[in-house]
């Protein structure tokens, strides 16, 4: 179980360096994309597959998760926040919306990937951030199944 966590780390990893490269230029075409993601995970299908799901997906959704982003990061601006962070950030809240991760386990990665290329300050502001919509996310289903 390690060695697949550690892997999909590291396709998380490749997503966030593309995510970053997307907020601060153009974004790079689909299919650039997935060849920079194959090369990077040496053409390993299931990770290179879970890699491009979590890239197009955050893409396709990255308005309503900075929308979220935007309502949940009290004081913050999303336009202030360090690209790293914010990256982060979107990317544990595409997994927490729209994927099939666990939100403890997107909270946890999204915290390594903090830890590891953020700021000092960036593993507890994002932990707050990404909770709260966790907490609010488990809220909201949980009215929606009792209605």
């Amino acid at each position: 179980m390690l060695s697949r966590m550690a892997t999909r780390r590291r396709a998380r990893e490749i997503v966030l360096q593309l995510l970053y490269e997307a907020d601060l230029n153009d974004w790079r075409d689909a299919a650039a994309s997935r060849r920079f993601i194959r090369s990077r995970l040496q053409g390993r299908n299931l990770l290179t597959t879970f890699a491009t799901e979590l890239l197009e997906g955050t893409m396709a959704h990255r308005d309503e998760i900075d929308q979220e982003l935007k309502r949940l990061s009290t004081n913050w601006a999303l336009g202030r926040m360090p690209v790293t962070d914010r990256n982060v950030l979107r990317l544990g809240a595409y997994e927490i919306l729209y994927s099939k991760t666990p939100g403890q386990v997107a909270i946890s990665e999204a915290l390594t990937l903090a830890r590891r290329y953020g700021g000092e300050n960036s593993p507890r502001f994002i932990n707050g951030v990404l909770d709260r919509l966790f907490k609010k996310t488990a809220s909201d289903k949980n009215t929606v199944a009792s209605e």
